[in-house]
Order: structure tokens, then sequence, then C-alpha cells
């Protein structure tokens, strides 16, 4: 018998995002390791809010749905909330009932802010990273380093010449206002004489020869060989050898006094970072 194609909406659902999600999906055991780590941080938690006024953002969801946002590569917490709305995987994560309200993205913003400022992200990598070591997860021989370029935030038209404040000439046919199309031909631009005026501590940098250049900052990661786990992080402004430093800066976290090998592409493969390596 062909079945019915009409919809019908249903009072009251007795469903929850825990019935809806496999029992053998990752995102199972992530959010056992989250909690065991976030309850190693309830005391630091607990010191960054009052006793008294209105309810914050419970600091334990924050935290889940900022990892979602990274495990998923959601480019914006207002997208993060629109997925939080309506995505029974994220909310389940996070802890959010099926009728529970989505947090405004400026609030969850502000929120974000707190926590950063009160090096909880720091001690919540912390907590995860015990939690691998007690398992002897966690190689203590043999390691990775790596970076890469994280674009920021800071347009092309705010990187300005330090030393001439007045406005950027406008390209031909430009309207003069408050966003005109600016033209940079001719120009030359560096780090030395140049810096942007939303983001200062952004520099121009690019990947490659050929590429374009982009206003960034560089994220450096330290893995362990044995199971590819991250043990250290490290985020820098993109001069030249900002992966050389912050790979010996990484290196010297490392427990115990034993030597160590540290691979590296050929990017790292200089004079001056294998003789700081050796020393």
């Amino acid at each position: 018998m062909r079945g019915d194609n009409e919809q019908q909406l249903d009072v009251f659902s007795y469903v929850s995002p825990e019935q809806r999600v496999p029992q053998d999906h990752p995102l199972r055991a992530v959010r056992s390791m989250t909690d065991e780590a976030l309850r190693e941080l309830r005391p630091r938690l607990n010191k960054l809010y009052a006793k008294t006024g209105r309810p914050s953002i419970a600091p334990e969801k924050l935290l889940r749905a900022l990892l979602l946002q990274v495990l998923y590569s959601v480019r914006s917490e207002r997208m993060l909330m629109d997925q939080l709305n309506y995505n029974l995987l994220f909310r389940r994560l996070v802890g959010l009932n099926m009728d529970d309200a989505i947090w405004d993205a400026t609030v969850f913003t502000k929120n974000r802010q707190r926590l950063l400022a009160g090096e909880i992200a720091d001690a919540f990598f912390d907590a995860v990273l015990n939690q691998a070591r007690e398992r002897d997860l966690l190689s203590d021989e043999h390691f990775t380093v790596d970076g890469t370029l994280l674009e920021a935030w800071a347009g092309q038209k705010s990187f300005r010449r330090v030393d001439n404040d007045s406005e950027p000439p406008t390209a031909s046919g430009g309207d003069g206002g408050s966003d005109p199309t600016i033209n940079f031909h001719g120009e030359r631009r560096s780090n030395e004489t140049h810096r942007s005026t939303t983001d200062p501590d952004a520099m121009l940098a690019r990947k490659s020869r050929g590429t374009p250049a982009h206003l960034s900052y560089r994220g450096h990661l330290l893995t362990e060989n044995r199971n590819g786990l991250v043990v250290s992080t490290r985020t820098t402004q993109a001069y030249g050898s900002a992966e050389w430093d912050a790979a010996l800066l990484m290196a010297e976290q490392i427990p115990g006094t034993d030597r160590v090998t540290m691979g590296a592409d050929k990017g790292y493969d200089t004079h001056d970072f294998v003789h700081d390596c050796g020393a």
C-alpha cells in the first residue's frame, strides 16, 4: 500500500538526542573524555563567576560547543548557534535537550572571552592530555613538529603605513565614501613599514612562493609519534623564524631529561635550527 506523504506535527516528542546518536559514534567517547576533564576544572570554573546575578551560559556546555566548532570546522560562532539549533548530534555532545533554547551569538562570544581570560582553555587541554598520559598513549622519545598560517580577521584595507595616518588612495572611479575601493597598485607594502589598524599583531605572510600574502598568524603543533596525539600548541606572529622558535619552546616542555627525536618538514632544515636542537 502506498505510504502517506502528508506531514503532521506531533504535539509531544518522546525521542531524545541520546536515542538518535548511534552507540558507536566517536563523539560519545569525546563526550566522556571532556566530562572527565571538566570535573577536574570545576573548582576553577566556579571562581570565574559571581554568586549572584543573572545565570550565564554553563562553562561546561560552552567548552563542549567550542570543541565542536574546532572538530567540524564551523567558520563562525553565529553558524555554530545555527548548528546547535537543528543538529541533534551537536545537541547531544553539548548537553542540550530537544526544547532547550539556543544562546545568542553575542552572549556566547562574551562568555567565551571570560573563559579565555581565565586561561581555562589551556587547563582544559592539559586535563585531556593527562588522560592520554595516564593511559600510556603518549610517546616520550619520538615527536613531530609542524606549523601553518592562520589567516587573521583583518582585511587588506586596514594594512596602512605606520608613518602616515591619512586615508589610502581610492581606485579610479571610487566614490571616496566610508568603504572606498582601495588601489594598492605600485605601493610597496611590508611589515616594517605597514601595520593593520584593526589587528596590529597580524603580519603579512604567505604560505609559499607564488601565493598571495595575507594578514596572518602562525599556529604550531607538537605531536607524539606513537598515536599522533597533540602534546603542545603555540600561536605566534607570522614572522620568518616563528616556526623554529615555537618548535624549540614546545620541545622544552617535553617531560624528562633523556634525548628525544623530532621530525619536521624541509622548512625546518636550516643550520641554526638544527644546531639549536642539538644544543
